[in-house]
């Protein structure tokens, strides 16, 4: 089976790298990896009467899929919408009365529907540049950020996600060999897609992240 893998890999880029296919629209899968983070300005400390609880950010980037279906209307000058699956998220070290507590760090990961539409030019014949805005739905996440608040609140906590629908841009680069397409992009958020709203007899917080995350993927055109 291996073996059958690895000759039909091979397969494919033979096939995509023949020098002829250069459409002026083109349709075709994609998918790659993501290395997503969670971080602000706003460290969050809880302070009630029986302990303090901080979160606080953690450089450490999370590993996801993505992976869908992109469009691309024209060659020098074009637009590529895409319809993506992708798994994001990061990382908070949490502390209890000052001290790292016993689970040391949640681990909060999102399962989104993103929808990039981007601008670019074609500078060589190889070679591409783009950049433009994306919509991504959150359509699940693994809940360890709310449990952490009502681990330590109580279950008079009520912290929840805020902000399903987020907005940011994504801006890369690419290469096409044939039907094969590498691309490289920086994701960037102009909303929060991690706001907590704690709240209980003694303390109210608001508490807001931004997403950022780094993408390659491979692509390759059906039509």
């Amino acid at each position: 089976m291996k073996n059958i893998m690895i000759a039909l890999f091979a397969l494919l880029i033979a096939h995509g790298a023949t020098a002829q296919y250069d459409p002026a629209f083109r349709f075709g899968i994609k998918a790659g990896a993501n290395l997503s983070n969670i971080n602000g300005s706003n460290d969050l400390s809880i302070a009630n009467s029986s302990n303090a609880f901080d979160f606080k950010d953690n450089d450490n980037r999370s590993l996801g899929f993505v992976g869908g279906v992109f469009f691309r209307f024209g060659k020098t000058f074009y637009i590529q919408p895409e319809v993506l699956l992708s798994q994001k998220g990061g990382r908070f070290n949490v502390y209890e009365d000052g001290v790292q507590n016993s689970d040391g760090k949640v681990d909060v990961r999102f399962s989104n529907l993103d929808v990039p539409i981007l601008f670019g030019v074609r500078v060589a014949k190889f070679f591409r540049v783009n950049v433009g805005p994306m919509a991504s739905l959150r359509l699940s996440n693994n809940g360890k950020l709310g449990d952490s608040f009502d681990q330590i609140a109580g279950s008079n906590s009520n912290a929840e996600f805020k902000n399903r629908l987020a907005y940011g841009y994504q801006a890369g680069v690419g290469v096409d060999f044939g039907r094969l397409s590498l691309d490289v992009r920086y994701e960037g958020n102009f909303t929060e897609i991690a706001k907590i709203k704690f709240d209980n007899a003694t303390t109210a917080h608001q508490f807001g992240k931004k997403g950022n995350l780094f993408q390659a993927t491979l692509g390759f055109s059906i039509l």
